[in-house]
């Protein structure tokens, strides 16, 4: 039963020939790791790394409105977007809970690329379908893309030996169109691990070729696939939420501190009220940041947080940091206990480790 409701990404046999452990993850069939998860982080914040993102969603909107109606779907403000550019911004219930954090480009003058989280393909649709207005087209073309996610302090080398010193890659949160192997592929410059890189989004017909190929070119600069238990550890040392973990329709932007991709100002958008609620009255909760001051066991998500005996919160993300070789992890508190600064006790299998909020992000380049 379970091989039927399975979901697979283009790259599958891939994966299974370089010798990943594959896991189940939001439905899908992904790799865990191929080297190592220690391994595999410290490559791509060293050289650079890959990653099979085919699982993730892609939308296009398309209209002479389309602008004016993301904008009242979405948090960020959308008019602000050039062609070629974009942004993250939020996909909001009516509570101004997070359905899901997207990334949405521009590409055209009248059209919007807009890239889901896996595990919200079909509800954020769904939303976005029932929201929407006749005079606009909305598709969801993930069945026919696959993707990749190249991340490393090397990835402008790569980029340059893979597609001609003469081509441009884009600059950070822009998006292009390129032509590999007769196809027409689009490089964005974001990323979800605090290094530079590119996100690529491709037929799913070229996908086996386009990653053989890479690997082929990218071996010179260090680069080795990498699965979703560094893409985990890499986007926990910068405090990037994780979307049914750090973020869920119970919670709003702004308890996330996330308010920088909230635009207030805007007139009207779903979930403006009650953000707005929030911003004058402040969050009761926040999500903190919080390092181990010691080593031993990590935390993880839904571990207690205690300040001064009484608990005040609960771990969302959790793990030990290859970087600073410690415990680290993500938590909603009291913002009365949410200070920077303060020293907060984790529970952690019947025992009380001490940990300190710190300024996010964790891991900071030298």
């Amino acid at each position: 039963m379970l091989a039927e409701v399975l979901k697979t990404t283009p790259l599958k046999d891939e994966h299974v020939k370089l010798g990943a452990k594959m896991v189940l993850f939001g439905g899908w069939l992904m790799p865990l790791q191929y080297s190592g998860i220690v391994d595999e982080h410290r490559t791509v914040r060293s050289a650079i790394g890959m990653f099979d993102i085919s699982h993730m969603g892609q939308f296009i909107v398309s209209g002479n409105t389309a602008r004016d109606w993301l904008n009242r779907m979405l948090t960020n403000n959308v008019a602000k977007l050039g062609l070629g550019t974009g942004q993250y911004t939020f996909l909001l219930n009516d509570r101004g809970g997070v359905i899901d954090d997207l990334i949405v480009y521009r590409t055209g003058d009248a059209e919007f690329f807009l890239v889901v989280n896996a595990a919200r393909v079909d509800e954020d649709f769904g939303w976005l379908q029932k929201h929407k207005p006749s005079d606009l087209e909305l598709r969801n073309c993930s069945p026919h893309f696959g993707a990749i996610a190249i991340q490393g302090p090397r990835a402008a080398e790569f980029f340059r030996a893979w597609l001609g010193n003469d081509r441009e890659a884009p600059v950070r949160n822009q998006i292009a169109n390129f032509t590999l192997s007769d196809n027409t592929i689009s490089v964005a410059r974001t990323g979800y691990t605090g290094e530079d890189g590119f996100e690529v989004f491709f037929p799913t017909k070229i996908a086996t070729e386009l990653w053989l190929g890479a690997l082929a070119i990218g071996g010179k600069f260090g680069m080795k696939p990498c699965g979703l238990g560094a893409r985990d550890t890499l986007r926990l040392e910068m405090c990037y939420p994780l979307n049914g973990s750090d973020l869920s329709p119970d919670r709003n932007p702004l308890e996330a501190g996330l308010g920088l991709f909230v635009d207030l100002e805007k007139p009207d958008f779903i979930g403006r009220a009650p953000l707005h609620e929030t911003k004058t009255k402040g969050p009761q909760e926040r999500l903190i940041a919080l390092k181990m001051k010691e080593k031993g066991p990590p935390p993880r998500p839904h571990y207690p947080v205690f300040a001064n005996g009484n608990r005040v919160g609960e771990m969302t993300s959790g793990t030990l940091s290859p970087s600073l070789n410690i415990g680290i992890g993500l938590a909603y508190v009291s913002a009365a206990a949410g200070k920077i600064g303060t020293v907060l006790e984790v529970e952690i299998r019947g025992q009380k480790f001490p940990a300190t909020i710190e300024k996010k992000p964790l891991y900071k380049k030298s």
